[in-house]
This record gives structure tokens, C-alpha cells and sequence, in this order.
């Protein structure tokens, strides 16, 4: 598990922090990839969650979601102590029997 302590700030509407590039090669080095949106877990204040990193604009951002926010008890402007590691699980949600239904017709 990765460490590290970060600013949420927002770009465009979203909050956001950036991850060191030390982390971010420890994640690359255990996901085997570096491109591509690369899922991940851990804390942020304590608070668990599963998301995503992801390269926008030329660098890689863990967003901070409504939910992650309100659980950490956390603000935009707030630092974040964050706990961060790849996570290897699959992240397939099965398809709801009324929308499969409706695509067989």
C-alpha cells in the first residue's frame, strides 16, 4: 500500500488530487501497465474506496468522488491522507434482467 498526503483541489467540477510519480510507478509496477485507466483501492482519511486513476490532460488523477468525500469528511481545499494500492479485482457489474430482456428484443 501506497502513502501519500494531497491538496483536493477541483478541475473543471471535479475534485481531484494529484499522485506523486513515485506512487504512481509503484501502482504501474503492480498493475504491469501504465496506460489505459488502471483501477485501484484504499483509504482517504480512512474512509475505503475502490476507483479509478486516470491521465487527464497530460497527468494522472485520482478523482475524489461525491461519495469518497462525504465518507472522509473531507472538502475541496482539504489535504487528504491517502492510502492507494492496484486493485487486481475484476470490476464487471452484471447486467439487469430488464435491460438484458430489452436488448434480446
Amino acid at each position: 500500500m501506497e502513502m501519500f498526503s494531497a491538496t483536493i483541489y477541483t478541475l473543471g467540477i471535479n475534485p481531484i488530487v494529484d499522485t506523486p510519480e513515485e506512487v504512481l510507478n509503484a501502482i504501474f509496477a503492480k498493475a504491469g501497465r501504465s496506460k489505459g485507466p488502471v483501477p485501484v483501492c484504499g483509504t482517504i482519511n480512512g474512509a475505503r474506496f475502490l476507483q479509478t486513476l486516470v491521465k487527464y490532460q497530460g497527468a494522472w488523477r485520482l478523482y475524489i468522488n461525491g461519495p469518497m468525500l462525504k465518507d472522509s469528511g473531507l472538502s475541496v481545499g482539504d489535504i487528504a491522507k491517502i492510502e492507494i494500492e492496484f486493485d487486481p479485482q475484476p470490476r464487471e457489474e452484471p447486467m439487469p434482467p430488464k435491460l438484458k430482456a430489452e436488448f434480446r428484443k
